[in-house]
């Protein structure tokens, strides 16, 4: 039987954060007669992909022939934010059961994207079941190093400056590396209804008052949910003035939480006031996206131990929680 032609061009498209469209020119003589596809897929860092020794061998995914492009979508469990390389071969299945197969394709590599709302949207729902009974509070606060904020007022104008986020949290969050806030706590203790005097992040405290981040001007967005293979789980939230340059960067990657109602983070007015309340089953991580001044809240020394086990700076997410993973990745 006449030998099959290399396929060549290789173009992967349509890229999300699990699946692609791949497809690729094959002289028109094969066009009839290939019944199946063979598609290797690596992760960039594998240099060594496992190519099979034998070409009359099929390698890791065995396509039954369709119209292309097409769909590779479930076939592996593909990892957001990750660069893959991939090669094609094409087949005629015979009437032994044996392949005559092309040679390879060139190798292409691309990179999967992050979380989709849809995808935020069950990260959310998976927190929402956890998130607890909502308890009070009046302020944000925001722990460090006593030189942190020695240099927010010497060299930035008395101004916290958004920084960038880092990589902590799930693998796909559409915020990591590319969000600018400051970061916030609002938790409190649940004896005293204040802050805890403890934490990972350093002696000093800066708390502002609730109502000089949170209003009816914020928009509030889910951005994450994940633990640290720990019991507690961690939940990350944007706080957003409303037509901000952060606002614009959330409308579009993450879902927007109605600030009055919902199972996290709320302001609503009672009696004529702004009333503040957070989750208490959850650690909440705040992001506020605008710079902050320190002139509106006040800083003091806190009393209690620098907790570095719950620091969660480039934390890495537990995959195999089944309480705060989804099926499309880590």
């Amino acid at each position: 039987m006449e030998l099959l032609s290399t396929p060549h061009s290789i173009e992967v498209s349509n890229i999300t954060c699990d699946s692609f469209r791949i497809s690729w020119t094959m002289e028109n003589s094969d066009l009839e007669r290939v019944t199946h596809y063979f598609i290797d897929l690596n992760k960039k860092e594998n240099k060594n992909s496992n190519k099979f020794k034998h070409r009359d061998v099929p390698t890791k995914l065995v396509a039954k022939a369709v119209p292309l492009p097409m769909t590779v979508r479930g076939h592996w469990f593909l990892s957001p934010r990750t660069e893959y390389s991939v090669a094609v071969q094409t087949a005629v299945k015979q009437s032994d059961g044996e392949y005559l197969v092309s040679g390879w394709s060139e190798t292409v590599e691309f990179c999967t994207g992050d979380y989709a709302k849809e995808h935020l949207a069950q990260l959310q729902e998976k927190a929402e079941q956890i998130a607890g009974r909502m308890l009070r509070f009046s302020v944000f606060y925001r722990n460090h190093h006593k030189e942190y904020f020695q240099h927010a007022r010497t060299h930035c104008g008395n101004m916290l400056q958004p920084y960038l986020k880092d990589n902590s949290g799930s693998h796909g969050s559409p915020t990591s590396g590319m969000l600018h806030g400051v970061f916030f706590s609002c938790n409190t203790e649940f004896n005293t209804g204040q802050p805890p005097q403890d934490s990972p992040y350093g002696r000093w405290r800066f708390q502002i008052p609730a109502q000089r981040l949170f209003n009816p001007s914020t928009n509030l967005y889910f951005a994450d949910f994940y633990c640290m293979y720990t019991a507690y789980h961690y939940a990350i939230l944007v706080l957003a003035p409303k037509g901000s340059l952060g606002d614009r960067f959330c409308r579009d990657r993450l879902p927007l939480l109605d600030i009055a109602c919902n199972k996290f983070l709320t302001c609503s007015v009672e009696d004529g006031e702004l009333v503040f309340r957070h989750a208490q089953d959850l650690i909440l991580e705040i992001i506020y996206t605008e710079p902050v001044d320190l002139s509106l809240g006040t800083l003091g020394e806190i009393s209690g131990h620098q907790l570095m086990s719950l620091s969660t700076a480039d934390a890495k997410k537990d995959p195999s929680c089944k309480t705060c993973n989804i099926s499309v990745g880590r």
